[in-house]
């Protein structure tokens, strides 16, 4: 094993479900071309909430063919499992499955006391039919509910496995016991600021030596009966238009909000000197992270997520020229606070616009993932260096209190790496810094 301070942490292997499709390729070609996965919801009732459109990722079905290509074996066991899985869980199962087998892992060339799972999730909440049999044992004639009743005759409705299916560390436990990985398993759940976070952990982890390979992922959704509720009633959301793929409008003057939506990513991240020593193609290396937690305290009020952006930009870029960065992958959220704190984070830490590298982000095309959000992000922006980068979808007016350098066209190219940024409302963000060899 190579000293711990001299190991290099690259990316082998991507898995992504998402509003834009379900393979990398497609996401990549879906944000160039300014596709737009905002629809008509079908998760959560018509006519019910604020807002009756959000970002659904359509074509996950949760079927056994939806975790790609293995071996019968295994395909019957996550099958089974599925019972015991809510929709996120699966995103981030299906999502680690495909990864594993983009990057080529199997049992013969990897060592699995050395080989583990660090995951990003959300809370998860339970979907009201769980409790719906019991419940209306509890009725009375009048349609009044008798708390007295429920654990006598209204628990016992429920089923026993219940919670298994809405624990956010079960998409990591899923995954090890899968594939057989015994070693460091970890779960984040900071929302939004998840995925930044278990890449951060991932690389610390691989880098002082406890492990040779690592899945990570996050998985998340904000379409949910209950969940939708809750962002509907606890934050800013965009009104809905009669063109629902122009709701979402990050740094636009005229933005009114975020876009409800859902999806998972994982990466395969490695030792460099275990990815060359199997062969694996090696698609980026992991060169800096940041994370922070600035709240609402005195001298912070109207600024907090500001300070918490800068905080973690810093600490991604390093030492590293800022010139070399080339492009920031936003929070981009479309609320008017949060983009305008971004903004002015971004500007504080690269410079006046004609000094930034161009900035640019996926939630403009597909809203707010929740905590799968920047694990899809950030496979979008490693598959677009080398290349163009994809423009913010529906930035037609940039609001002048967002001194960014917007990429608002196809031509701009994509560099050779990049800075992913998320923040959750509470003031936690975390940040990544991702380069080609």
């Amino acid at each position: 094993m190579a000293n711990s301070s001299s190991r290099r942490v690259v990316i082998t292997g991507l898995g992504v479900v998402s509003p834009l499709g379900n393979d990398p390729d497609t996401v990549i070609a879906a944000l160039r071309d300014g596709t737009s996965g905002i629809r008509p919801l079908t998760q959560v009732p018509q006519g019910v909430l604020c807002i009756d459109h959000g970002a659904e990722a359509v074509g996950f079905t949760g079927d056994i063919s939806d975790y790609g290509p293995m071996e019968k074996a295994l395909a019957r066991t996550i099958k089974k499992g599925s019972k015991v899985m809510c929709r996120e869980i699966e995103m981030g199962v299906a999502v680690a499955q495909l990864a594993i087998g983009d990057a080529g892992i199997t049992a013969e060339n990897r060592d699995r006391d050395r080989t583990g799972v660090l995951y990003g999730c959300d809370y998860i909440m339970s979907l009201p039919e769980e409790f719906a049999a019991g419940i209306k044992k509890c009725l009375d004639e009048n349609g009044n509910f008798q708390f007295e009743k429920w654990g006598q005759i209204g628990k016992p409705e429920v089923s026993p496995l219940w919670l298994l299916k809405y624990l956010p560390n079960m998409p990591a436990s899923h995954i090890a016991i899968y594939n057989d990985l015994r070693g460091p398993n970890n779960s984040i759940t900071v929302r939004e600021a998840s995925a930044g976070a278990a890449i951060a952990e991932a690389y610390s982890t691989i880098q002082r030596g406890h492990a040779d390979v690592l899945v990570v992922g996050s998985t998340g959704s904000r379409i949910h009966p209950l969940r939708t509720l809750h962002a509907s009633l606890q934050e800013k959301l965009a009104a809905d238009q009669s063109d629902p793929t122009t709701m979402s409008r990050p740094f636009d003057q005229s933005r009114d909000g975020s876009v409800v939506g859902e999806g998972a990513g994982a990466l395969v991240c490695e030792s460099m000197e275990h990815a060359e020593e199997r062969g694996a193609t090696i698609l980026g290396e992991v060169v800096g992270y940041a994370s922070s937690a600035v709240g609402p305290s005195k001298g912070f009020e109207d600024s907090f997520l500001k300070q918490a952006i800068v905080n973690v930009l810093r600490g991604a870029l390093g030492d590293a020229d800022p010139k070399s960065i080339g492009h920031i992958h936003a929070h981009g959220l479309g609320t008017i606070e949060c983009d305008r704190q971004e903004a002015e984070a971004i500007a504080e830490v690269f410079g006046n616009p004609s000094e930034q590298p161009p900035i640019t982000t996926a939630k403009g095309h597909m809203g707010n993932l929740g905590a799968g959000g920047g694990m899809v992000e950030v496979i979008a922006s490693l598959k677009a260096l080398g290349g163009n980068l994809f423009p913010i979808r529906n930035l037609t007016n940039l609001d002048a209190a967002c001194p960014i350098n917007a990429c608002v066209d196809t031509t701009t190219p994509a560099g050779t790496s990049f800075i992913n940024v998320n923040v959750t409302p509470q003031g936690q963000a975390s940040a990544t810094r991702i380069a080609l060899l």
